[in-house]
C-alpha cells in the first residue's frame, strides 16, 4: 500500500473517530481528496481488517459512514455503559421491518398488501423507534410516503450495511412466513 492510500485510510479513520454521527461519503471524499467510490473501497478494506482483529466497524448507509463498535461486543459494551436493552419488537414489527428492509423504498399500502393486514400501528412504532424513516413520496395517485431503513436499524441488528442482510432464499429455507411472503411478491 502506497503512502497516499495509507494516508487516506488514516484520515478517514480519524474523521470518523471524531464525528458524533454519520458523515456523508461525498464530504469525506472532498476532505481527503478522493472519490466517494474510493471511500467505499477504503471502508470495505478497513472493515475486513477490523473484523479480523478489532472491536470497531465502519457502518455505511445511504452514502454516509459512521464508526461503530463490533456487534459481537454489544453485550459487554452495554454492561460497561450500564445500559439495558429495553426495546423488543413484536412479531408483526419484525415482519414489517423485514419487508421494508428487503423491498425499500416501499409504501405502507404495499406493506399491507404483502402482510395481508393493516400496518399503520406497526409502521408508527418502527418510525418512533427510529428503525425506519420517510425517504420520499411515490409518484402514484395520492403520493403515498415511501419508507426505508435507518442507520439505527443497522446498529440494532449489528449490520455494517444493507449488503449484509441474508439472502432471501436462505431465509425461506428456514420456513419463515415473512420471508416466504416476501418471496411470493
Amino acid at each position: 500500500m502506497d503512502d497516499s492510500a495509507l494516508s487516506k485510510r488514516r484520515m478517514l479513520e480519524a474523521i470518523l473517530f471524531v464525528s458524533s454521527g454519520s458523515v456523508p461519503l461525498a464530504e469525506i471524499a472532498k476532505l481527503i481528496d478522493a472519490t466517494p467510490a474510493e471511500i467505499t473501497a477504503l471502508t470495505d478494506e478497513m472493515n475486513a481488517e477490523y473484523k479480523a482483529s478489532h472491536g470497531i466497524r465502519i457502518m455505511t448507509h445511504n452514502n454516509r459512514a459512521q464508526l461503530t463498535t463490533a456487534p459481537e461486543l454489544a453485550e459487554k459494551i452495554e454492561e460497561f455503559l450500564g445500559l439495558e436493552i429495553t426495546t423488543t419488537l413484536s412479531r408483526a414489527a419484525l415482519e414489517s421491518l423485514a419487508i421494508i428492509a428487503y423491498k425499500q423504498p416501499i409504501t405502507r399500502p404495499q406493506i399491507d398488501e404483502i402482510r395481508g393486514v393493516n400496518s399503520d400501528g406497526v409502521v408508527r412504532t418502527l418510525l418512533s423507534k427510529g428503525l425506519i424513516e420517510e425517504v420520499g413520496r411515490a409518484e402514484t395517485m395520492g403520493k403515498p410516503i415511501l419508507y426505508g431503513t435507518t442507520e439505527d436499524f443497522l446498529q440494532y441488528f449489528g449490520l455494517v450495511s444493507l449488503v449484509e442482510l441474508p439472502e432471501i432464499s436462505s431465509l425461506s429455507a428456514g420456513g419463515g412466513n415473512a420471508a416466504h411472503t416476501i418471496l411470493k411478491q
